[in-house]
């Protein structure tokens, strides 16, 4: 089996990535992680991809006056990866049509909600405040509509009447922990590879 090659995307601590590196530590995971990349130089992630010795690279954002400027360069460097499949992890940055066509199909995202419930940000605070008694977190293709791209895979996990946006965000987490790494390995075994 040819695995297939992935870049991952953050723009934090990367705690998702991480989860897709550890995975792919297995041989007979279908995808293994190739590059990440950020656009925030300070992203404690970067660190723990260099640990893996996983080549990073940084696009910081700030240095281009327009998004379709960013995308256009984070679009060159990932076609330089060769890469069948991109993740975004963390990374808080909507995407151009540039960047939507050249990786139609081929850019997944992870999102604390269940889809398409709380969609953007706050979601657990959302939750919260719904009253809703059912969370969890959502790995979606990456469309033009804000995480409203077809879902791939749900974790459920039930919201404690203690619950505050603090303690059900780590408890989704845990869960997005083990979503993501079987999510990509779905999508990696469906898509051809590129080269």
């Amino acid at each position: 089996m040819k695995r297939k090659r992935v870049g991952v995307l953050i723009s934090g601590r990367g705690s998702n990535m991480a989860a897709l590196v550890e995975a792919a530590r297995d041989p007979a995971y279908p995808a293994e992680i190739v590059c990440v990349d950020s656009n925030k130089p300070d992203a404690a992630g970067l660190k723990f991809a260099q640990g893996r010795n996983i080549s990073t690279h940084v696009i910081d954002h700030k240095n281009y006056k327009t998004r379709e400027a960013f995308d256009a360069a984070l679009n060159d460097y990932l076609q330089s990866q060769k890469l069948d499949l991109i993740a975004c992890a963390g990374f808080m940055r909507v995407v151009t049509s540039l960047l939507l066509e050249s990786w139609a199909g081929k850019m997944i995202n992870i999102h604390p909600s269940l889809l398409p419930l709380y969609k953007g940000t706050h979601t657990h605070e959302r939750a919260l405040a719904d009253g809703a008694r059912i969370h969890g977190c959502s790995v979606h293709f990456v469309t033009a509509e804000l995480d409203g791209g077809p879902v791939i895979a749900q974790a459920e996990i039930p919201v404690l009447p203690d619950d505050t946006p603090e303690t059900l965000s780590a408890r989704v987490l845990v869960e997005e922990h083990k979503l993501y790494p079987k999510a990509l390995a779905m999508v990696a075994r469906q898509t051809p590879s590129t080269l």
